[in-house]
């Protein structure tokens, strides 16, 4: 398993000289200043690589862009709408160029609007750490109350919208400005942010669009953009739904095994494959990850091990990052199912034998505090779950077989 470490890129306050010390062998990045739908040029290519290969000094990194995360999806290429065969040209081109520099592993999701939802970037732990939080009772607040989407009501049952209006009403007006800015929160350098009016406009452009629909907008994407991919020698892999569950009025395809499966078996291809991300599927109680990486880890191209903990058994419910080893995912058991799926992928000569992961997410603890990165992509608390996932791998593998 290659341990590699998220990078944002020049504006990213936790440095590539940080992610050398960590003990990162690879660097997972994007070119997240380039609009969604254009293409991907060589020259900005390989200006990120020449980034990610030397430290302040001008000294060499030892350290590689491995994985691409993400390549977007255009939402026009998810509606079928607007400028989406120019798109698709575009992520081709953009994949020949990923190709000819040598990057394999690209990492995209098909999420609609928004690429994951938050209502809290920095919840305060008993242990004075802070994390990321999704309340789902705020997050109905917002829908209901700030958002005021259409319809929005028929998606909560009354006692939850009953305890929305009450959370609402006890709000101040910072903290319903803060919530909404949480709710849409980007990426730093993104070059897309949106305000309130765009989620809503964005909303309205997928009302009434059926899961069934949006499944099979992206078989089409990948019937398009797979088989260049293979030709490449490259591997995409889909992120799952985060958190796994419909919000606001939109449809959800990746968010379970049986997803996952489906789109597997229709674009048939070793070059479509998963990302199996433990924290946004463990968000769900039916997910069994172990389990998931037993039975699709063929096509597992790319791991985000991270943990969450459930605050109510239901499948749609509040929940918030824990620490990699305390979650409600067993990391050990998850561990040990991609450990031994590399060692069948190595008795049977498979170049993509070793499968990368980094340790996504984690607490923001000690000098994260006042640093104050990327909400999710601390400093110490990634390297921290990164020194337990290396502990797990450690103890595991010298008892590992095919």
């Amino acid at each position: 398993m290659k341990r590699t470490w998220r990078w944002f890129g020049p504006r990213d306050l936790v440095s590539i000289d940080d992610v050398a010390q960590a003990g990162a062998e690879g660097v997972v990045s994007a070119l997240h200043h380039v609009p969604t739908g254009a293409v991907w040029t060589r020259e900005e290519i390989r200006k990120r690589q020449a980034e990610v290969g030397r430290l302040r000094d001008g000294a060499p990194s030892g350290l590689a862009w491995d994985v691409v995360e993400s390549l977007p999806v255009s939402e026009d290429i998810k509606k079928q709408s607007g400028d989406w065969r120019a798109h698709l040209d575009a992520y081709r081109e953009s994949l020949e160029n990923l190709a000819a520099a040598g990057i394999e592993v690209i990492c995209y999701n098909f999420m609609p609007v928004l690429d994951w939802t938050r209502t809290d970037l920095a919840w305060r732990l008993p242990s004075g750490a802070t994390c990321m939080r999704f309340d789902l009772t705020d997050f109905a607040a917002f829908d209901l109350h700030i958002l005021c989407r259409p319809g929005a009501e028929e998606d909560y049952e009354p006692a939850l919208r009953e305890a929305a209006a009450e959370r609402f009403a006890g709000m101040d007006d910072a903290r319903r400005e803060q919530l909404a800015k949480n709710v849409v929160f980007g990426l730093p350098g993104a070059a897309e942010s949106f305000s309130l009016d765009d989620v809503r406009e964005h909303l309205a452009e997928y009302a009434g669009m059926a899961a069934e629909t949006l499944h099979t907008h992206l078989v089409d994407f990948l019937s398009e953009v797979a088989p260049t991919a293979e030709r490449l020698g490259l591997r995409l892999c889909c992120h799952p739904d985060d958190p796994p569950v419909p919000l606001l009025g939109l449809p959800r395809v990746m968010s379970t095994e049986a997803d996952y499966a489906a789109v597997m078996k229709a674009v048939d291809l070793p070059a479509n494959g998963i990302t199996l991300c433990s924290g946004s599927l463990g968000a769900r109680p039916d997910n069994d990850l172990p389990g998931m990486m037993e039975r699709l880890g063929d096509r597992v191209h790319f791991l985000h091990l991270r943990n969450v903990k459930r605050e109510s058994a239901d499948i749609r419910g509040s929940f918030h990052e824990a620490e990699h080893l305390t979650g409600d995912t067993d990391m050990v058991a998850l561990v040990r199912a991609a450990l031994q799926e590399e060692a069948r992928r190595r008795a049977a000569g498979r170049a993509d034998w070793s499968i990368p992961f980094r340790p996504d997410h984690g607490q923001d603890i000690l000098d994260d505090l006042t640093r104050q990165a990327q909400p999710g992509y601390p400093s110490i608390g990634r390297l921290k779950g990164l020194a337990e996932l290396r502990g797990i791998i450690a103890a595991l593998e010298p008892g590992i077989s095919a």
